[in-house]
């Protein structure tokens, strides 16, 4: 058996975590650690540039648990930086891997291609979007540096970075031994029982009180005890848009997505007529709440997220969120609590759609078909922009059914993300929602799903430009120059593509493109230029500068 080394050893690491792709672009400093990735087992898959690795292993990191790129120093690694930079924004444990120039090297005065003058630029750089940025200078003590980084990515579900050297890759050091996830320390016992306390006295008593769950319940993997205390309690649930799916709105409580004033009406009145919140795994941001338009001040709120637990203006460190949702269900009368009736969201939103020959699409209607289409073998992927308020109201089936940026909100995303999420879970089948000026800054990852004859569905919003932007403030920025985009298939070598304009037409698209699965399917559906969600409507009021103006001038005039 050969003697191991520092790549063996963080490749085995990095499959004992549970790794099987990892994304990138090969570079001079990186390509012998990649002979070495691939010979573990782990498959490395090429994309077209390192951003769109980013965002492919984003994505797969949200189904599989972790995700990883591999780049080479300098370019490699900074074009990479945005990606990494929405993985940390939104708790995701994504490894970066780093080939880099020679231990020597750095000791020398001379210039080195890729790099800008200082070897520490890109470790200090990495230290504000990663929990743990490291170099491998070292053989003896690379396993400890591995082990304790790669700890801290699975506990605190966010980046890390690993520099490798080039001559460091094949340096003999120890064999790596079990591989034991971290144990998270336990809740205080005493703040644990004392927050129970509080929080079922406040929900016992509650006229109105609704749940609301976020993102960390699936970061954690809490989600199985959050349906068990959503069962419990008989309430009403909403998630945030960041944390759709962290229960399945098939689910006769779940009432759909809260989001401020850009939630349905039905959401909204149960959500903020509330008189007590119970808050899990959430993060008060201003998309989760709708860009500050939130109405739930003077609530009593209960707070708990991974490192503590908020009741009104009480604050209890060291409690576990996961203690808490079991340990709120333990606490749940036989009959749950009290609430008035409430309908949920499979029962309230009209999924029902009929198809008139020659009428031109609407959002509308795109909607309901669209509802109709996906289901258990389906995973949903949102483009920052109207697509993302879109698929805030389709009715999602699973657990990570539905995939999208809703705080990071980086446009270029969601086809990228398609390319992940299909090689993380092959068995749902990717349906991709996407704008046309989102997809002009990723289009050539359309390539990378063509070259993996990927069965991926592509719905190209086209609204000829930046329709978000238009509904805040219209500008000649917004205008993009059109593409054929349903010939990009053609273009790339592989899939189909077909452009649709009225319902009829959209239906026989998606009819094919159930049936076939060789290559992706792009449907570009053609839109008026102001057509967009409700939701997105309410949004752009709530952000226009205009609107803004007006209440400033009369706030200022008393």
């Amino acid at each position: 058996m050969s003697k191991p080394t520092v790549a063996t050893y963080l490749t085995e690491r990095l499959k004992q975590a549970g790794l099987k792709h990892a994304f990138g672009v090969p570079g001079d400093y990186v390509l012998t650690f990649m002979d070495r990735l691939i010979a573990s087992g782990i498959e490395f898959v090429g994309t077209c540039n390192e951003l769109n690795a980013g965002y492919a292993a984003d994505a797969y990191a949200r189904i599989n648990g972790i995700g990883c790129i591999c780049v080479t120093w300098g370019v490699g690694g900074f074009s990479a930086m945005n990606a990494v930079a929405g993985a940390y924004a939104e708790q995701v444990p994504l490894v970066v891997l780093v080939g880099s120039p020679r231990t020597m090297q750095r000791r020398s005065s001379m210039l080195l291609h890729h790099g800008v003058g200082d070897f520490t630029t890109m470790q200090q750089s990495f230290s504000h979007i990663t929990v743990a940025s490291v170099l491998l200078n070292d053989a003896a003590e690379a396993p400890q540096r591995i082990d304790r980084a790669l700890a801290r990515c699975i506990a605190e579900k966010r980046p890390i970075m690993i520099e490798i050297p080039v001559d460091m890759v094949d340096r003999p050091c120890q064999a790596p031994g079990p591989f034991a996830p971290p144990r998270r320390p336990p809740s205080d016992p005493d703040a644990l029982g004392e927050a129970l306390d509080e929080a079922m006295g406040l929900l016992s008593t509650a006229k109105r009180p609704v749940i609301l769950g976020g993102a960390e319940l699936h970061r954690y993997g809490l989600m199985q005890d959050f349906c068990r205390l959503v069962e419990a309690s008989t309430l009403p649930v909403a998630t945030t848009l960041l944390g759709k799916t962290v229960i399945s709105e098939h689910h006769p409580q779940a009432i759909g997505v809260y989001e401020g004033e850009t939630s349905r009406k039905e959401i909204r009145d149960i959500v903020e007529n509330s008189d007590v919140v119970l808050c899990l795994g959430a993060w008060i941001s201003d998309i989760n709440f709708g860009v500050q338009t939130g109405r739930l001040a003077g609530r009593h709120m209960i707070l708990a997220n991974s490192g503590r637990l908020k009741i009104s203006q009480h604050v209890y460190e060291q409690v576990w969120i996961g203690d808490v949702v079991t340990g709120l269900a333990d606490r749940m009368p036989a009959d749950g609590l009290p609430h008035p009736p409430f309908t949920s969201v499979s029962k309230l939103l009209d999924t029902r759609y009929s198809v008139e020959p020659g009428r031109a699409l609407t959002v509308s209607h795109l909607a309901k078909r669209i509802n109709a289409f996906v289901g258990e073998d389906t995973t949903v992927i949102a483009e920052t922009g109207d697509s993302i308020f879109l698929a805030a109201d389709l009715v999602m089936h699973h657990d990570v059914g539905f995939i999208g940026q809703a705080f990071y909100l980086s446009i270029g995303y969601a086809l990228p993300a398609t390319l992940g999420a299909a090689l993380a879970d092959p068995a749902r089948r990717p349906v991709t929602f996407i704008g046309d000026g989102a997809f002009q800054m990723t289009a050539q990852e359309l390539s990378s799903l063509c070259r993996r004859q990927s069965n991926a569905i592509i719905l190209l919003l086209n609204n000829d430009g930046y329709t978000t932007e238009r509904v805040i403030h219209e500008g000649p920025y917004n205008d993009i120059q059109p593409w054929a985009y349903h010939k990009l298939p053609e273009v790339f070598g592989g899939g189909w593509g077909r452009c649709v304009r009225t319902e009829d037409e959209l239906n026989d698209a998606l009819t094919y493109a159930r049936s076939s699965n060789r290559g992706p399917a792009l449907i570009e559906i053609k839109l008026d230029r102001f057509d967009t969600s409700d939701a997105l409507k309410r949004l752009g009021a709530a952000l226009s500068p205009d609107r803004r103006e007006r209440k400033k001038q009369i706030s200022d005039n008393g």
